[in-house]
């Protein structure tokens, strides 16, 4: 159990959404438009870091600004196909009941990550996504960016993700790190493990 905890950064995806049927559809258009030998598997091993970076891992190093904007084409006409995890809204609501602040740290893009919180109907506004200003995951821009918004203590903050790079943005930003092991990233344990999104409640004591 974690005291204290008065900001929750949460990941978007593997943790409050399932997008990865989204983000296969997406990742099959752009790569036979653009002729790219990376099938999805090999995509989604690097899911969480930013685009351009997982794109640099594939040895992708052409056209990476219109493969993104393809992409984000693409996953934006197929929202319906991207769910939230079980008790999603229902321990949102709870924490913003009891005053906790909230906040998203995604690698994301914003116009996609800002349509998808509407959608889904999520009582966060401190959304904080990839910009030429911050550098992406595992570098903690991101994170500082939402704790300038908030003006709180690093102790008294706890980042939620599912992937390793989630952790080491944790670790670079010196703030809780909470795994949540139903989603994407390979099954392994940390400090804090959730197998349910409900079990927050259980771990951060307020």
């Amino acid at each position: 159990m974690i005291n204290n905890i008065k900001l929750i950064i949460f990941d978007l995806d593997g943790v409050l959404i399932n997008s990865k049927t989204n983000m296969k559809i997406a990742w099959n258009h752009v790569k036979k438009k653009f002729n790219i030998k990376k099938n999805f598997y090999e995509y989604f091993q690097f899911v969480g870091y930013p685009f351009f970076e997982i794109l640099t891992k594939l040895s992708i190093t052409k056209n990476h600004q219109k493969i993104e904007q393809e992409f984000n084409k693409v996953s934006l006409k197929n929202l319906n196909k991207i769910s939230t995890y079980k008790n999603v809204q229902k321990v949102l609501f709870y924490f913003k009941k009891k005053k906790i602040q909230m906040a998203i740290v995604t690698s994301k893009n914003k116009s996609r990550t800002i349509r998808l919180v509407r959608k889904m109907k999520f009582p966060i506004q401190n959304i904080v996504c990839p910009s030429k200003f911050t550098k992406g995951k595992p570098h903690p821009d991101q994170i500082n960016v939402a704790l300038k918004r908030c003006k709180i203590n690093r102790k008294n903050v706890a980042y939620v993700g599912d992937m390793r790079v989630d952790f080491l943005l944790s670790k670079n930003a010196k703030i809780n790190f909470i795994y949540a092991k139903y989603g994407y990233g390979k099954k392994q344990n940390y400090k804090y493990n959730i197998l349910n999104f409900k079990d927050l409640i259980k771990i951060i004591k307020i």
